[in-house]
Order: structure tokens, then sequence, then C-alpha cells
């Protein structure tokens, strides 16, 4: 079959058109041991964009926060209400009371709480009876600063937190409940801190939770608060430990209480901090002579044992 120059060049012409307009290319050599599917192709595109934006669970804005609730609050003078509903004690700045959230206890008792900072290491810090949230401020605002995930409870019967009829026996339930938000919001490992009935109760609530212990810190804490021992629960805390009292306080009564727990503790790397100012729990910071000292060496402490 002869095919003169003219047609073949109309011929070239037509071809060039119906690439241009059909969006036709050649395609490339298919490899046997690949699926080129465009259902696959999109799948590997998705795995690449979730790798590449990973992000720690506690820095991720689609975490629920917890609802704001109506309660009646223990002193409710000192009680305000946050920009996002939730109540709050008036001794908490302004520019931090957007941080609180509203904790429930497995017995039903909703508690006030700050959430500082974001992150995987958590810190609960854990106030003493008769006092509030503010007590353990400046430290969780100091920690959160440094890159750490703080959240501290409010106990019932205190501050904001909800005026409960019964005693506050089971206070070891709110520091479940501070653990498990800790948890809720992305830490993988936990320490513990607490002035007083909070330390106490801060031994009891760390070692029945998932989270590995890292470390922990006790002000003034009683062996036993109440019904609740802590001894059967700190010798099975194996994490570096500060325990620190003052010769004066209580009479000499919870020197006696400390060194309690400082001998029972299963930790081998553990120090006891005798602070001569006289003060009980966060006060030794707060008001002694070499409370700033105190304060910092009780952070540097922290954030060493993190690392």
């Amino acid at each position: 079959m002869n095919v003169s120059f003219k047609e073949t060049k109309m011929g070239v012409v037509l071809l060039i058109l119906l690439v241009t307009i059909t969006g036709c290319n050649t395609k490339m050599p298919v490899s046997p041991n690949k699926d080129h599917s465009l259902s696959n192709q999109s799948q590997d595109t998705d795995s690449i964009t979730e790798t590449v934006n990973e992000t720690p669970l506690a820095e991720l804005t689609n975490i629920p926060s917890n609802p704001p609730v109506k309660y009646d609050p223990a002193w409710s003078d000192r009680t305000v209400r946050s920009s996002n509903g939730h109540l709050v004690n008036s001794c908490v700045p302004d520019e931090l009371r957007e941080k609180a959230t509203t904790l429930k206890t497995s017995d039903g008792v909703y508690l006030s709480a700050l959430v500082l900072g974001s992150g995987d290491k958590g810190v609960l810090l854990a106030h003493e009876q008769g006092y509030n949230i503010c007590s353990f401020l400046d430290m969780g605002t100091g920690l959160a600063d440094s890159g750490y995930l703080v959240v501290i409870p409010e106990y019932r019967n205190h501050g904001a937190s909800q005026k409960f009829q019964e005693d506050n026996q089971n206070i070891d339930r709110d520091a479940d409940a501070a653990l498990n938000e800790l948890k809720r919001l992305g830490a993988k490992k936990v320490f513990l801190a607490g002035a007083s009935c909070g330390g106490s109760t801060a031994i009891i609530a760390g070692v029945r939770q998932e989270l590995p212990i890292v470390g922990l810190i006790i002000l003034s804490s009683p062996a036993q608060c109440g019904p609740l021992d802590a001894i059967p629960s700190v010798k099975k805390i194996k994490a570096p430990s500060l325990f620190v009292f003052s010769p004066g306080d209580y009479g000499g009564s919870i020197e006696k209480e400390v060194r309690k727990l400082y001998q029972a503790s299963g930790a081998t790397d553990k120090e006891l901090i005798v602070d001569e100012s006289g003060y009980h729990g966060t006060d030794m910071y707060h008001r002694g002579d070499q409370g700033d000292a105190l304060k910092s060496r009780l952070i540097d402490f922290v954030k060493k044992k993190f690392h």
C-alpha cells in the first residue's frame, strides 16, 4: 500500500491533536512487583502525610476538652467562672483561668483543676488540705514553661471544687482523677509531687495507675492521712525520690511521719532534706528564708529525672 507524504503529514497532525485533546501520554513501564493503581497511590500519599505531620497527643487541637459542670463549689466566695465556663479559684490570675478544667472522680465528685503546658511528660502537683490550687501554681507554671504537661487538681471540699457532704477520707480518688487526665492528654510517664496529705495521696494513686513513675517529691507528708496509709504504696515506688520536712513542723510530729515514708521507700536513689524554716508543705519554699533555693532544687530535680 502506497501512502503519500501529504497523507502521512496529515496523520501525524491528527495524532498530535488527539493527544492534546484527550490528555493521553506515554505510559511508563510497570514494575511487576508494584501495584500502580490510583487507590494505592492515594493511600501511600496519606501515610506519608500522617508521618510528616505526626504530633504528640497533648499538642493536638482535636482532643475533646472536658465540659463545664454546674455544682456547688466548696468556697463559693473565692470561686469565679473562666472564659470557657469552668469554675476556678479566684486566686488564679486572669491569664491562667482559661487553663481551668473540670474533672470527675470515681465516686462522682467534681474537681476544679488547671492544665498547664503540653507534651508527654506528665507532672501531678497535689496541694495540702486547707490550702488551694495556687499552692503549687508557681512551680506548675515553671515546669510548664520548660516543656512539661502539668495537672494541678483542687481537692474536694476545697476552693472551686465541689462541696461534698462526706469528709475527705477518699481524697486519693482526687489524685486518681488528675492522673487519668494526664494520661488522657497524652502523658507517657509521670512525676508525682505533693504537700502534706496531697503527697500521701499522690503516692497511693500513683502506684495503681498505668503510667511509669519517673520521680517523687514529698513535702511534709504524713505516712498516714486519715484512713489512707501510704506506706505499702511508697514501698513500690522505685523511682528517685526526695522527702522534705522542717524539724519544728507540728511540734516535730511531721518529721517522724516523713522519716517513716523515707525509710519505707522502695527507691535506692532517695534523699531526706531538712528545711530549717519551720514551715509546713509548700510554705517551706513560699515563706522560708531559703525558699527560692528550695523551689529551684525541686524543679531541677523534676527536670533531671525526666532526662
